[in-house]
């Protein structure tokens, strides 16, 4: 029986420890010890903080838009309508331009300028309170200064304004680049608008 045992088939007898080396990677950490959000848990709170906002947008740009669309079909079409007296047939280019285009370029770009204003208030006021926004809030995971023992200033969190929402609105890939390097980065999972910030994202407790 000893025996037997002692040759037993290979899947069968007592469990063997791993191998020297095995076993899943360490977790990131700060300076200061506490673990790093991961990309994934950071790419839930950005997904949730675009709803958010992107859902605020709509509810204030549609009924503005909505309206000036109205006014401003009604108005093309009274001025092509043959049966108006003093108007005349066809419309002018010049006309519709300046009647319907324009008056859409601008209230885009101040829809434009509104939004800039608002994700200001949201990234970089709410952040500089908390270090959270919502989204980051509902992910557990917080915005804190690279530097051990330093307080998030609204310097900094202005400086990942102007990187992730300005410059990601003006520069081409920048947003997708900014976001991205993260994954690459060492040994604090930065993102570009972390590194001109001098910021790190943490996870907190529940």
């Amino acid at each position: 029986m000893t025996e037997a045992r002692d040759h037993a088939p290979p899947g069968y007898g007592p469990p063997r420890p791993p191998a020297p080396g095995w076993g899943p990677p360490p977790v990131p950490l700060s300076p200061d010890g506490r673990p790093l959000a991961d990309f994934g848990t950071r790419l839930l709170a950005y997904m949730i903080d675009a709803v958010i906002l992107g859902a605020v947008a709509m509810v204030l740009f549609l009924p503005p838009f909505a309206w000036f669309m109205v006014n401003a079909m009604s108005d093309i079409a009274a001025r092509s309508d043959p049966s108006t007296p003093g108007t005349p047939v066809a419309v002018e280019y010049e006309q519709v331009f300046n009647q319907f285009f324009l008056p859409l370029l601008l209230l885009e770009l101040g829809f434009f300028v509104f939004l800039l204003v608002a994700y200001y208030v949201y990234y970089v006021e709410m952040m500089f309170r908390s270090g959270r926004t919502l989204g980051k809030k509902l992910m557990k995971v917080q915005v804190v200064p690279l530097e051990p023992g330093a307080t998030l200033t609204r310097g900094m969190a202005a400086r990942r304004y102007l990187v992730e929402c300005v410059g990601g609105s003006f520069v081409p890939f920048l947003g997708l680049l900014d976001g991205l390097w993260q994954l690459w980065d060492k040994p604090y999972q930065q993102t570009l608008h972390d590194k001109v910030a001098k910021t790190i994202v943490i996870k907190v407790a529940p």
